[in-house]
């Protein structure tokens, strides 16, 4: 399946969340933007995040991806950032929101907008070297 970007970025899909499994993976990046809003209302890319998450495997999130964290009840207690605009919802989900480009909570990795990408990244590659 195709789709287009909100920049007008063309995407190709080969693959549907309920062909995938945890087990073939050793990270999760979810992603910022919109999408997020639409990803927290699959059940089955829940499963899939919170499924990662219970086997220790790096879950990472950008911007609204947090809302995707929340949804997977994967928040409770984690030290974590995302967008300002989420933050509410993020420390009604338990996590311990702090305001810093990159946080690392054992294999949770958040961040809080593009500006920080840099430094996402760094955590992410950093966390996969273990």
């Amino acid at each position: 399946k195709n789709y287009t970007g909100k920049n007008g970025y063309p995407i190709t899909v080969d693959t549907s969340v309920e062909e995938l499994s945890s087990s073939d993976f050793d990270a999760v990046v979810v992603p910022g933007g919109w999408a997020p809003d639409i990803i927290r209302r699959n059940q089955t890319a829940l499963d899939l995040v919170a499924s990662m998450n219970a086997a220790g495997k790096i879950v990472a999130s950008i911007c609204h991806g947090g809302w995707v964290l929340a949804s997977a009840k994967m928040l409770a207690g984690r030290q974590c950032t995302s967008f300002s605009a989420i933050k509410d919802d993020m420390i009604h989900a338990g996590a311990k929101w702090v305001d810093q480009e990159v946080v690392v909570d054992r294999n949770l990795i958040t961040s809080r907008k593009p500006d920080d990408l840099p430094a996402f990244c760094r955590a992410i590659l950093e966390a996969a070297k273990t």
